[in-house]
């Protein structure tokens, strides 16, 4: 059985054990909490719907513990104003266990584990469908963005690093390429790049429009002399040949 429940103005699909983050919630660590905005309900083939929320349905949770979720950078810049605001933030956050689901009648939620073994064979057919996507995406390590950051940081550079690399991935100096093989990057503009965790051809290949600004903050490279220069097309022919 599973539930669709409004908690702290966000909705989530829960079932009996399983553990959510959700905004900060008031109360201590052990404290259990019930909320009544079930919004829907499933039990195999039978589905509940609320109008909005279903009367005499709750959610029972206990809280297991508060934390900050993960350091998000918020910068903003205008061109040729002089303007760069670089803030960061960590959501306040609650880690809550749902301990059961109540139905109208008292009717309770089963156990988590054997809705888990029937719902086993359409899960593995999912995950067998996504497997081709799943490819497309960049490889991104949190370790390499942190190093990346913290070497723009110290060298006064005002670029959003984390969202430069989630888009084009990272990759670790040992599998550098020789960037100065790219017509209108020279030594210079090659430290840079590899100061803001850029190595290789792989990743210039995939600069965005978005990204070819954001390298615009790094002295004397401009998106239109990316562009110009045509370093996204040199770089996947460079690829080709490797």
């Amino acid at each position: 059985m599973y539930a669709i429940v409004e908690i702290a103005g966000q909705q989530f699909k829960v079932a009996k054990d399983q553990k959510v983050f959700v905004n900060r919630l008031a109360g201590e660590e052990g404290d259990s909490l019930s909320f009544d905005k079930v919004l829907l309900t499933g039990d195999g083939d039978t589905i509940t719907l609320g109008a909005p929320a279903i009367s005499g349905a709750l959610v029972d949770v206990k809280i297991t513990r508060h934390l900050k979720g993960d350091k998000v950078i918020v910068f903003k810049k205008k061109r040729r104003k002089g303007y760069r605001v670089k803030n960061g933030h960590r959501q306040s956050l609650t880690e809550i266990s749902i301990v059961g689901i109540t139905l109208p009648g008292g009717k309770k939620a089963s156990s988590a584990k054997k809705e888990d073994k029937a719902a086993a064979p359409k899960a593995e057919t999912k995950k067998t469908a996504a497997t081709p996507s799943a490819k497309k995406e960049v490889e991104v390590s949190e370790n390499l963005v942190s190093r990346a950051e913290n070497r723009a940081e110290e060298g006064n550079i005002e670029i959003n690093v984390d969202k430069l690399l989630h888009s084009v991935g990272t990759a670790p100096k040992s599998d550098a390429d020789d960037l100065k093989l790219i017509n209108g990057i020279g030594p210079v503009y090659e430290q840079k790049l590899n100061d803001i965790g850029i190595y290789t051809y792989e990743q210039i290949s995939k600069l965005k429009a978005a990204d070819r600004e954001e390298l615009s903050a790094l002295e004397g490279i401009t998106r239109d002399k990316i562009e110009s220069d045509e370093w996204v097309k040199q770089a996947k022919e460079l690829l080709k040949n490797k």
